[in-house]
């Protein structure tokens, strides 16, 4: 069966994928497989859909059910006509099992649970004594050193990842509980627990720093996030990005991304006293590290007073979607690159290395982020390659352990 994955705009549309959804489900997919990515998109898009058109928060799905049963006083033995055995039941509730469609359809037939609420993502994150551990990227997290001294051979992963979170909280402060604490910009579907490592780690990085002040929201605007672009033209640019915001009591952290992530950079206001911007430098050029910096300053400029306070940005596409990444990407824009300078600059025109010099000159910036913006503009990618900083990123964070 031919899969077609787009945008739902109209409720006729959003029944059609609910539809698609049910029949991807019942084929039990490998999440790995080409079809089981497609569920994962298309479900994300589903979310997105209801996200929109109903406002009000849905419950998590197992909330749900543990509501119901609470006013009906079922039991869980109750609850096997619906999902299956006894060890089902408990794997359900205790959020070590997703629900399957037709347990949907028996709950929703059954219990009176709308479809749309149990369709929606179980949020295991909430109960930290019954979370599945193991669906994190365990290995990778002690390569990299996570665990400081501590093994896996040696220690109870329970124990081990509860001690790694300690420090800065439940994993669901990462995960963001509430659905609209936070926001994941990519077209591929994200690892949820590689992404929590991820943010817990990079917290807790920010959180062993000295800060001289507490972050103050109104020292960022335009002229700030341009003072930080104007520290591009140094030879070690990217090396002064940490010390500087530091003085403003924003924590910066460099740290790569896990597979199944696709992450260019994070903003995360959990600590208004101290948010902090994580990048991963996926892509090691200058004009994307300098983008993806500012876009993420965008956010803290943009957002900070806003319900949303965790942004996660896979900037390989334009995300047109949602009103918070355009402000941010065209904010990014105009701080790195006024527009009426480059309305009135020949590099607007021509696809030139002096034009693209020229400018940068004229703004104190370095020419690589003209010429990301004339590559992104013509969607010209193969044109002024020499200029884009390939491979000047990462050398200024030699402490970072770069595996590709």
């Amino acid at each position: 069966m031919e899969i077609k994955i787009k945008l739902i705009k109209t409720e006729a549309e959003y029944k059609e994928a609910l539809e698609l959804v049910g029949i991807l489900m019942d084929k039990n997919l490998d999440p790995e497989s080409e079809e089981g990515e497609k569920l994962n998109l298309l479900t994300k898009l589903v979310q997105d859909y209801e996200d929109n058109k109903y406002p009000d928060e849905l419950p998590d799905p197992i909330d749900a059910i543990l509501f119901r049963m609470e006013q009906q006083k079922l039991k869980p033995r109750d609850l096997i006509p619906y999902i299956g055995n006894r060890s089902k039941v408990s794997e359900v509730l205790s959020r070590k099992r997703p629900l399957t469609i037709s347990m949907m359809r028996a709950l929703e037939a059954g219990l009176g649970i709308p479809a749309k609420v149990l369709l929606k993502e179980s949020d295991e994150f909430r109960d930290v004594d019954n979370m599945a551990w193991n669906r994190f990227p365990l290995k990778e997290m002690e390569n990299r050193g996570y665990f400081a001294n501590k093994s896996l051979k040696d220690f109870d992963i329970k124990t081990l990842m509860k001690s790694f979170f300690e420090p800065v909280g439940s994993p669901s402060l990462f995960a963001g509980m509430l659905r609209k604490s936070y926001y994941v910009r990519s077209v591929r579907p994200m690892d949820k627990h590689a992404l929590t490592a991820w943010s817990a780690y990079i917290s807790k990085r920010a959180n062993e720093f000295k800060y001289s002040q507490k972050f103050k929201p109104g020292t960022m605007d335009k002229e700030f996030m341009r003072k930080v672009a104007q520290l591009s033209k140094e030879s070690n640019g990217p090396a002064l990005v940490g010390n500087f915001l530091k003085n403003y009591g924003i924590g910066f952290i460099v740290e790569p991304h896990f597979p199944k992530t696709y992450l260019d950079g994070a903003t995360l206001m959990i600590n208004k006293d101290h948010p902090v911007i994580g990048l991963t430098i996926r892509q090691d050029r200058l004009d994307n590290f300098w983008f993806t910096l500012m876009h993420e300053l965008a956010h803290l400029s943009l957002h900070y007073y806003q319900t949303t306070n965790l942004f996660y940005d896979d900037l390989d596409k334009p995300d047109t979607n949602n009103t918070q990444e355009q402000e941010a990407d065209n904010l990014a824009g105009e701080a790195l690159i006024p527009e009426n300078k480059w309305e009135n600059s020949p590099a607007r025109l021509v696809p030139s290395p002096v034009a693209a010099q020229s400018l940068a000159r004229e703004l104190g910036i370095h020419p690589a982020i003209v010429a990301g913006r004339m590559r992104h503009e013509d969607e010209r990618y193969r044109y002024l390659i020499s200029l884009v900083g390939q491979g000047e990123v990462r050398k200024h964070f030699p402490e970072v352990e770069w595996r590709n």
